[in-house]
């Protein structure tokens, strides 16, 4: 019974600290945070525009393994086009799958605008907190849905 609840408890610590493991890191000004919720079944991009609410953050940074928003996912579909701008409507409404529905709901009831740009390209995180045009920003008031002619 004892070693049960050893390892019940280390178990549970492990995994505390992973959820609690925030990264706050200052460049050029800009707070960087990374951190899942902590809780299961739970998704992390809610608990991101959460906490970026809760800072006061000018804006969401969605780092992926895609340049942005889609039409279709273009790691399957060669003919996906990229959007470089969209509204929080636009995302529910076309059920893009660029953000989990409660966090663009949360970042439209706060106008909070979101960045979504590729993670892997280098600088781009440096690019983003300059304010360079990187990825699809998403926001109230987009230049309409304009999508990158390429």
């Amino acid at each position: 019974m004892r070693l049960l609840r050893r390892a019940m408890w280390r178990d549970i610590r492990a995994r505390r600290a992973q959820s609690l493991a925030v990264v706050a890191t200052v460049i050029l000004g800009v707070a960087l945070f990374g951190a899942g919720p902590g809780n299961p079944y739970f998704p992390t991009d809610p608990a991101a525009a959460l906490r970026a609410v809760e800072i006061g953050a000018e804006v969401l940074l969605k780092a992926t393994k895609v340049d942005g928003v889609y039409d279709a996912d273009p790691l399957v579909d060669p003919t996906a086009r990229r959007y470089l701008e969209l509204g929080y409507a636009d995302v529910l409404r076309d059920r893009l799958q660029v953000l989990d529905a409660t966090a663009v709901s949360l970042c439209m009831e706060n106008d909070l605008p979101i960045v979504v740009f590729d993670l892997n390209r280098p600088d781009n995180v440096t690019r983003v907190a300059l304010g360079e045009p990187v990825g699809t920003r998403i926001s109230s008031n987009p230049q309409g849905a304009q999508r990158d002619e390429q």
